[in-house]
């Protein structure tokens, strides 16, 4: 069997991928990545308007992008957005199941409201999502690969943080489930687990005295992660790199489980 160069394994040229919670922190990166390594994306999340420079970005850069509103939650939304991406550019062939919500909380003082809220967006949105996806990659046998964002929570709970870990844990299950049942369809199912990642939502936290005492007590590199230390993990999961991967959940968290 030839040796295919690295070019030649992690390369979309000519793929579809759609990109959930695209709008912001990791699933802006992602769909950057995705687009650089050829794939034309899909970009989907609620705040449509805030895609619009994530398109232009892309498209300046030599790639292509279109803008789709999902809010994950939304049954209802899923099938349309979809059929937008696949009117763009064609059938999906990868999906980066990304959009998540926290809200935190001891568990004795939960509200029904954010309990339902989490487990919405980040379990039931990311089965939904993914079941449409399955769909249609199976259809004809053509295969696909979705990646679900799960987190290094799902492994190691802290404080106020419950749903937000058991919605992240049932994500690792659901990858283990989704994969085994689309393994013969040829469709991957994978997670990546990030652990402390810079974001705009947590910048501004992490550069405190708290924060970086936090860094540096939990985390063995003693540094937080960069959103491109997850690009390696995800290139790998969504390209012929990684053709003999699936129902893995793959921790990229400086050892914070550990």
């Amino acid at each position: 069997m030839a040796v295919k160069s690295a070019t030649e394994l992690f390369d979309l040229t000519g793929r579809t991928a759609l990109v959930t919670g695209a709008s912001s922190g990791l699933g802006w990166r992602f769909a950057e990545v995705l687009a650089a390594y050829g794939a034309n994306v899909a970009l989907a999340a609620r705040r449509v308007e805030r895609l619009q420079d994530l398109k232009a970005q892309i498209e300046t850069s030599g790639g292509k992008a279109v803008c789709v509103a999902l809010d994950v939650t939304d049954r209802a939304a899923i099938p349309a957005a979809f059929d937008a991406a696949e009117a763009a550019f064609g059938p999906v062939d990868i999906l980066v199941n990304n959009a998540g919500v926290a809200a935190e909380a001891m568990m004795v003082d939960m509200t029904a409201e954010d309990w339902k809220k989490v487990l919405d967006t980040d379990l039931d949105g990311v089965f939904f999502v993914g079941q449409e996806a399955a769909r249609r990659m199976s259809a004809g046998g053509r295969g696909g690969s979705i990646v679900n964002i799960a987190s290094a929570i799902a492994f190691k709970v802290g404080k106020t943080l419950g749903a937000y870990a058991v919605a992240k844990a049932g994500v690792v299950q659901l990858t283990k489930a989704m994969g085994l049942e689309l393994a013969s369809a040829n469709v991957r199912v994978n997670a990546i687990c990030p652990g402390y990642i810079e974001t705009e939502i947590n910048r501004d936290f992490f550069a405190t005295e708290r924060g970086q005492q936090m860094i540096q007590r939990m985390v063995p590199m003693k540094r937080l992660g960069d959103v491109d230390d997850l690009d390696g993990t995800l290139v790998l999961l969504a390209s012929d790199a990684g053709a003999f991967i699936t129902g893995t959940s793959i921790l990229v968290d400086g050892g914070l489980v550990i």
